[in-house]
Order: structure tokens, then sequence, then C-alpha cells
């Protein structure tokens, strides 16, 4: 029985220790070195090439390397019998919180436009709103929405959310469903987009989305690129409607040299970094899936493939 790691462009090196101190003796193959696919039962992706895992006759689990499992789900040649598992995991959820709050300061307090005004030697104070009197509307409140509203509500903020069964957490107006969406967008003076990738959710940040926002709303993405129409962003950006956006992912990463994003004066750009996986960290829950596949018990952060998440 052997464990494979699939990561191309991402650097095995750490994954594979921290496997082996959790787990010594475990064997561990690195894709696309020689191997035997016969003996490989478990496998931890990030991003893997297409159609990979129909050639290993007795994979049982694919797990992933982050909290999010469509890079494995998109994966339509993908054997039906293959379980997927997603990481949970409390210093990504941190990360997650810290980061989001980061950005929604940063917005409240204007220092992305004081920074075009230091670059312009522009001495002009800015107005602002206490963060007491600002509704934040985290779309998707599932474990790493729940972090962020967390902070969000350490620090004074209205929070709302959102996902498709109501949810129950302290002083977080909960919404749900289709038939309370409207309400939702329209009571988010910030919106933070935390939904998992799926055909339903794909492209859904569009220009009928942003229209029912209130005026001078504000978007933070720090779940996929494909979530948004960039194109639908920007328009509704410079006609004034949305006050500018936070964007942490893209369809495609890096984006290229000359894309509009870049030089924006309201758009703020980080690289895909919002909450980043460590490996010592979630390796041990990653280990204790694989003793669960051995002694066919049940799998920890299993995946439902039909919801996608």
């Amino acid at each position: 029985m052997s464990f494979l790691v699939v990561s191309p462009g991402k650097d095995p090196k750490a994954w594979v220790e921290a496997l082996k101190n959790q787990h010594p003796g475990l064997n561990v193959y690195v894709y696309p070195e020689d191997h035997d696919k016969e003996e490989v039962e478990f496998a931890l992706s990030w991003n893997h090439p297409r159609g990979i895992f129909q050639n290993y006759p007795n994979l049982k689990v694919v797990a992933s390397m982050g909290a999010g499992v469509d890079h494995i789900t998109s994966d339509k040649e993908l054997p039906e019998n293959i379980k997927i598992t997603k990481v949970v995991d409390d210093r990504l959820e941190e990360d997650m919180g810290t980061f989001v709050l980061s950005l929604v300061l940063a917005h409240q307090r204007n220092l992305l436009e004081y920074r075009e005004k230091q670059i312009n030697e522009k001495w002009e104070p800015v107005s602002y709103t206490r963060n007491d009197q600002v509704k934040v509307g985290i779309l998707g409140i599932g474990n790493l929405g729940q972090s962020v509203s967390k902070c969000l509500l350490k620090n004074g903020f209205q929070v709302r959310g959102f996902s498709k069964n109501k949810k129950d957490f302290d002083h977080v107006e909960s919404f749900a469903g289709e038939d309370e969406f409207d309400d939702f967008l329209e009571q988010s003076d910030i919106l933070v987009n935390m939904l998992p990738l799926t055909a339903e959710t794909e492209k859904i940040l569009n220009k009928e989305l942003f229209e029912k926002l209130p005026k001078d709303a504000y978007v933070i993405n720090v779940a996929r690129g494909e979530h948004l129409v960039e194109q639908d962003l920007l328009a509704k950006i410079d006609d004034g409607h949305l006050s500018g956006a936070a964007l942490d992912v893209f369809w495609e990463e890096p984006i290229r040299p000359e894309h509009p994003f870049w030089k924006h004066p309201k758009i703020r750009v980080t690289p895909h970094v919002a909450s980043v996986t460590h490996p010592e960290s979630v390796v041990p829950q990653i280990i204790e899936n694989y003793e669960r596949m051995k002694e066919e018990e049940e799998l920890k952060n299993l995946v439902k493939r039909d919801r996608g998440y």
C-alpha cells in the first residue's frame, strides 16, 4: 500500500517530510516520478492533471491539500468510487479571518485611497463610517465564513450570512435560499464571497448581483476567481455603483501583466494569499484519514460529490 502526492507547480518537499514524520515508514510517491500505480490507494492532490486518477485501479481516496476541492471535483474523469476529502484546519480559518478583517478595515478607513493621495502628494482627509454602522455580508458561511464572522463581530461590524440552508450563529443574521438572497444583498455594504466553486456558483458575482447591492458597496473575493465576471465588476465600479473591490483569486493566476486590475485605482490585488495551508498543521488529519481508509472506517471531512463541497 502506497501514498501518492500530486502537486504540479507546487514543491512537495515539505508535504513529504511532514507525512513521513507523522507516519514513519509510509511509502510516499511523488508524481510524476516512476511508481507502481497498482500500489497506490490514497492520493494527496493539488491541481492534478485531469484524468490521471483513472490510471490507479486501487485508488480509494483523493485528499485535497487545502479547504477547496473544486480542483478535484471538476475532473470529469475521476472515477465515481473514489472518495474526496478536504482540509478543515483552525490555522487556515484564523488566517482567513485575519485577512478579510484587514481588507474590510483598509476599505473602511480609506487606506487604498490614501495611498493614491500619497503618490500624488495630496493632503486630503476623507470622512469614514464607524464599524458598528457597517453591514458586512458573508456569501457562503461555512467553517471559513464563520471564522471571518467572529473576527468582524469582535471589531464591531454588523454581520449577515447567506447559505443554502438556515444557520444559527450568535449575533449573525442568517439568510438562506433564493427567497432571501435579494434581501441579503440589499443589506450588504461590504460583500465577502466565500462560496465553494460549483456549477451553480460559477460567475455568480455578476452585473445582476452587483446591481442589487447598495450604492457604494464594496466587494471582497477570497473564494475562487471563477466566481467573478471580471468585466461586470469593472463596469459597476467605473459607473459609480460599486466603490471598489479587493480580489485575492482570479480566473488565471498569475494575472497577465496587461490586466486592467493591476492599475485600477479602486481595486486591490493580492496573489492568492488569504489563507495558505501549512503541511505540519494539516498532515495529522490526512494521516488519520489514511488510517481510517485502511480500517474501512468513515472518513473525516468527506466531500459530498453531488454538492461539490
